[in-house]
């Protein structure tokens, strides 16, 4: 077992340091405060050529895996971005160039993957529902065939960056229940225009991740045309589920760069701040065995992401290794950006360090794209053998 990074990998990973350190802290500080959308740094990556990382080198992707991609994002997330970069990786290269590159029309990829690839375009996915949330197979927005096209109706919510995007990848019930063979069945993917008629949003005022607008999304009386189909009439869930499974890759690298980032700014802090006498309060093992516990538990998950990715790459399974990861990395950087605040004090509570936006923005992630207690079911079930409990 070869835990050695390839010659290639390093320098992918120095690239994105590079391109995050361009931006740095006080970037984000800036458009957090303004609630403004990262369009300069996304440029920069896409520039750079890692938002296509994974993406087919035919359309201008490298064509290379997921364990690139995670290194990409805990690289830009340690040098200064935080967590949300891992969402801006899951709706561009993976809700808009997974769906399209596995599952869109030849014209589909030729026209949308280099624009999705350079930068040009941007993607948001419109999945989760008021009264579905996790259960996905109780959605309710509904496509009626009218001709060769389709009539959608429904809403969503908590559809991120909405506002930034060109495309929107919807998932709507294409037959009714009660006419389905399955609770899976008659489900379809669409990739629509966000400026369109009958499509209007809502952002959801929220405490953290405030670079990426959250909305509620009304479709009324929505045309969608035959070419905008992606996949199977209605055999969309198994496809579905193709373009969701790397999710957890992308968040559970996010937060490990997090972690990192808010490890090494409490220590430079400590190492900096002086109260009793000459030594600096890094010598006190009050504050030195918690950030050390920290980075522990940031180091397993750093690995086992890692693992899931490779797992990916190769075409084994890696659900559990990524369910796993996804855990223990949302519960490390929880504990990670709260410690980092504690050893700054009040001043950890400030804007000026940086550390609140972390510790606002991570919090998303105990709960998204999947909550801690549905991973734990996976776990008891899957991993355990333990009976269904819910």
């Amino acid at each position: 077992m070869n835990f050695e990074l390839t010659e290639e990998q390093r320098m992918i990973a120095a690239t994105a340091r590079q391109v995050g350190e361009r931006f740095g802290l006080d970037y984000w500080r800036k458009i957090d405060a303004e609630k403004k959308f990262p369009t300069e740094i996304w440029q920069a990556i896409c520039d750079a050529g890692l938002g296509g990382v994974a993406l087919p080198p035919e359309y201008g992707g490298s064509g290379l895996g997921m364990l690139e991609m995670a290194l990409i994002v805990e690289n830009l997330a340690a040098a200064g971005a935080g967590s949300t970069i891992g969402q801006m990786f899951m709706v561009n290269p993976i809700f808009g160039g997974v769906s399209i590159s596995k599952f869109g029309t030849p014209e589909m990829k030729r026209d949308l993957l280099p624009k999705l690839i350079s930068g040009e375009m941007g993607c948001c996915m419109a999945l989760t529902e008021p009264d579905a949330g996790t259960n996905t197979l109780e959605i309710r927005s509904f496509a009626r065939a009218q001709g060769d096209s389709w009539i959608l109706n429904g809403r969503k919510i908590w559809i991120t960056a909405v506002d930034a995007a060109d495309k929107m990848l919807v998932i709507a019930r294409t037959k009714k229940l009660e006419e389905s063979r399955s609770r899976s069945d008659g489900l379809t993917m669409f990739m629509i225009d966000v400026e369109r008629k009958g499509l209007t949003y809502t952002p959801i005022d929220k405490v953290g991740t405030n670079t990426l607008t959250s909305s509620a999304v009304f479709f009324d009386d929505v045309e969608i045309r035959p070419d905008e189909l992606i996949g199977t009439l209605h055999g969309g869930w198994r496809e579905l589920l193709d373009v969701l499974n790397t999710e957890r890759i992308v968040t559970t690298a996010g937060l490990v760069g997090t972690s990192e980032l808010a490890i090494k700014l409490a220590v430079n802090y400590a190492n900096d701040r002086k109260i009793y006498g000459d030594k600096p309060i890094s010598s006190y093992q009050g504050l030195q065995f918690p950030l050390a516990q920290c980075y522990a538990e940031n180091e397993a998950a750093r690995l086992l992401n890692y693992k899931a990715a490779a797992n990916f790459d190769a075409g084994l399974a890696f659900g559990s290794e990524s369910n796993a990861a996804k855990l223990l990395a949302a519960q490390a950087t929880a504990r990670a950006t709260e410690r980092s605040m504690q050893t700054m004090g009040g001043m950890g509570f400030s804007k000026e360090y940086h550390v609140e936006r972390l510790w606002r923005d991570c919090r998303l992630f105990r709960f998204a794209p999947i909550s801690e207690e549905m991973i734990l079911n996976y776990i008891a079930m899957h991993d355990l053998g333990m009976p269904k409990s819910y």
